[in-house]
């Protein structure tokens, strides 16, 4: 298994390991519940070092990326951060990313970890306009810091004005004596907070700083578990579970990602802009359970007299909401909101309620 620069810490720490995307990674430390609440509530680190990182550069850069994914980053400024797709010639998806615009005719695309492979050896076959690629994956660690203690805890490491980075921004600087680190707005757990992205020889001070820093607030590493847990209680996609190479991002309502502008001739665009344009035939939903119980990856989707029409793809019991809380893929009539759905569990259909995201509010 690939290991982080901070594996060895997980491990001293007593974290459940467990393999995810080929790394050895910290599921849990004190209890997914725990460790959600302290994100919600107060300040958390997760190590976010498997996630994949490309430079795109050079004057193609620009034109690249708009060949290959599906949102406008024409549009995007100088030290800004767009969320986006890599659209396959099915009307599938073959990985939703980052894009960060770094320095003119200079971005990164931060990629899911389990897709590293896949990502670069699609950019590499589909790189028709010359742009210089490299794949920098294993020479960037990344920490997310997230909930709303975050800030007051890493603005005590660096001279950069935090306050000052908006959502979907970033900017690069000195944090906790090392140079060079990106700090960035873009969390996916919905508690505020911040990225660093950062040379893995810089790793094991950065830790430090952040968890010496954090003391006061009562300052906790969290696992994979929570980190899947404070996503979907947002209503965040997963790829893998929401997201693969057989849903469309239309069908995923992700149609705010997928931009028909002149000039951007992307991944199967025509096949896109007829679903936008004729509508799909299932979609994406977010449901709670009115029923007690556990909706799970996989779960079938039943209508009130038992007929199949969806899937579960991601399911929790919400440690806020204290109630199963999921997303699915539904036929279209069933996936507006306040229909009444059910989720299959153990031969007992239990009912839901669909709903708008996000669970937590």
């Amino acid at each position: 298994m690939k290991t982080t620069p901070f594996t060895d810490v997980h491990i001293a720490l007593g974290a459940k390991m467990h393999e995810f995307a080929g790394y050895n990674m910290p599921i849990e430390y004190t209890g997914i519940i725990d460790e959600h609440m302290t994100v919600v509530n107060g300040v958390g680190v997760f190590d976010v070092s498997h996630m994949g990182e490309f430079w795109v550069k050079g004057p193609n850069a620009l034109a690249f990326i708009q060949s290959v994914t599906s949102n406008d980053a024409s549009v995007l400024p100088l030290g800004k951060a767009q969320y986006t797709c890599f659209p396959n010639e099915q009307g599938g998806i073959v990985d939703d990313l980052l894009v960060y615009h770094y320095e003119p005719e200079k971005y990164m695309l931060v990629v899911n970890a389990a897709n590293i492979e896949k990502d670069w050896n699609w950019c590499v076959s589909h790189n028709t306009v010359g742009a210089e690629l490299e794949n920098a994956s294993d020479n960037i660690a990344q920490l997310a810091i997230q909930g709303p203690k975050a800030l007051e805890v890493l603005q005590r490491l660096t001279p950069v004005d935090l306050s000052a980075i908006p959502y979907y921004a970033f900017t690069t600087g000195e944090f906790a004596g090392c140079k060079q680190v990106i700090i960035s707005n873009t969390g996916y757990t919905g508690a505020g907070g911040f990225e660093l992205y950062f040379y893995p020889s810089d790793a094991m001070t950065i830790w430090n700083a952040i968890f010496e820093a954090g003391k006061p607030e009562g300052i906790k590493p969290i696992g994979l578990g929570a980190r899947d847990t404070l996503r979907l209680e947002m209503g965040f996609c997963l790829y893998g579970n929401d997201l693969d190479d057989t849903t469309s991002p239309i069908e995923a309502g992700l149609g705010w990602i997928t931009k028909f502008v002149d000039g951007k001739n992307f991944t199967n665009r025509a096949e896109l802009e007829r679903q936008k344009k004729e509508g799909v035939t299932r979609k994406l939903c977010a449901f709670e359970l009115v029923d007690k119980g556990i909706p799970r990856h996989g779960y079938p989707i039943v209508d009130a007299e038992g007929n199949a029409i969806g899937v579960v793809t991601s399911g929790t019991m919400s440690p806020v909401l204290k109630k199963g809380i999921g997303m699915g893929y539904v036929q279209t009539a069933y996936s507006k909101v306040g229909s009444e759905i059910y989720i299959q569990v153990r031969n007992r259909n239990l009912k839901a309620q669909v709903v708008k995201a996000p669970f937590r509010k």
